[in-house]
């Protein structure tokens, strides 16, 4: 049986540390875009309360994305902090 070290070492959490700040990047900024975008949706419809029955569907599912998105980032910045932290590094800003 292989046995395979559950901890990384200082070169293996680096490249894998940028890889996830990259990922975030990212995920920030479609964040910023479909908030810009469902911000135009409903500027176009007239309808800003999304329990209006009127309010337009390509925001209700721009909504749905967003709030997902935020979740991913969310995960994702807390297992960051966690491995940062574990590995007695400061938290990645």
């Amino acid at each position: 049986m292989n046995m395979h070290p559950r901890f990384d070492t200082a070169r293996e959490s680096t490249p894998r540390k940028l890889t996830i700040s990259k990922i975030l990047a990212d995920l920030i900024l479609a964040c910023q875009t479909i908030q810009d975008d469902i911000t135009a949706e409903e500027e176009r419809a007239g309808i800003f309360d999304r329990s209006d029955r009127r309010y337009p569907i390509l925001a209700r599912s721009l909504n749905e994305r967003h709030d997902n998105l935020k979740g991913t980032i969310a995960t994702l910045e807390r297992r960051l902090s966690e491995r940062e932290l574990g590995a007695g590094m400061k938290p990645f800003p």
